[in-house]
């Protein structure tokens, strides 16, 4: 899988192929093209942004992700590839008849994996995880006591060194630099879905109506703290951070880069497609719990 990240926000752009390239050509004539296999995510939020269809055929082809962003250059919706697995039907169905006590555990893990991720980045950027670690032990099955919850408030507050910080994503500045990474990281974490043969709408937890890709929505968690290491690292010393294009340059750079986790070195994009096809395996029955590599 190819890990090229592209966001188109900063000026009007008309997008076309050409010999199996996506060509980008600028309002002043200029273009700037790369081969669709290199492709993994392309965000499009400026507002004179044209493509045609042959563009739309080849980043699916390509098995990429597209991300439209609306007038706030708010990731809005996503273009995912419709088949991305030889025995994708058979998958389907193991994932839509997974039982609900297995749900529950898989969550378990995933709750787990999140707050330990958490606790190293408090513990590497702040020097103290708050006892989040101590917290991770504590979640039971499907998570009922909603530790989660408990483990974010002490997060949140320890991360950006103020007890008044609220997780809104409806708020300006640091939500919206964390909605942009968060929105970017699910995109390739629903890539990595369907390059698995599951299908992003059948979630394990997540279950919002208005959540079109769920099962995303889920599988993301343990890797969120990477999107917060980032906006942390791109607010320290700003009184008022916002998310302007160095902000948006940032990100992308720190999602894209290579990291060590599980014992190896890898992008991230690899290691969602291990969680991923871990899960596919588990609906499969070929084991019994994520792989889930701590980052």
């Amino acid at each position: 899988m190819n890990n090229r990240i592209i966001d188109i926000s900063e000026e009007p752009a008309a997008l076309s192929s050409r010999y199996e390239n996506l060509v980008i050509r600028r309002d002043d004539g200029s273009e700037a093209s790369l081969p669709f296999g290199e492709l993994a995510v392309i965000l499009v939020s400026h507002p004179r942004i044209s493509m045609t269809q042959s563009v739309l055929s080849g980043i699916c082809a390509a098995g990429a992700v597209l991300v439209a962003c609306d007038e706030k250059r708010t990731p809005c919706g996503m273009l995912l590839p419709l088949q991305g697995h030889s025995t994708q039907s058979e998958r389907f169905a193991l994932q839509a008849s997974a039982p609900l006590p297995l749900r529950k555990r898989l969550w378990k893990q995933i709750v787990q994996e999140k707050i330990r991720a958490q606790s190293r980045a408090l513990s590497r950027l702040r020097g103290d995880d708050r006892g989040l670690a101590l917290l991770a032990a504590q979640v039971r099955s499907g998570d009922p006591e909603n530790v989660e919850g408990r483990a974010a408030r002490a997060y949140w507050s320890t991360l950006f060194g103020a007890e008044g910080f609220t997780r809104d994503p409806d708020s300006p500045g640091l939500n919206a630099m964390l909605n942009y990474g968060y929105a970017v990281l699910r995109a390739v974490v629903a890539r990595a879905i369907c390059a698995s043969g599951l299908h992003p709408s059948l979630g394990i937890h997540h279950h919002n109506r208005y959540d079109t890709f769920p099962l995303a929505s889920d599988l993301m968690e343990p890797f969120r703290p990477v999107v917060d290491e980032a906006v942390a690292a791109i607010a320290a010393g700003k009184p008022e951070p916002e998310l302007d294009k160095a902000a948006k340059s940032a990100i992308l750079a720190r999602l894209a880069e290579r990291r060590p986790g599980g014992g190896e070195t890898r992008t991230l994009f690899d290691f969602a497609g291990i969680e991923a096809a871990s899960l596919a395996k588990v609906y499969e029955g070929a084991q019994k719990t994520l792989t889930i590599p701590a980052l």
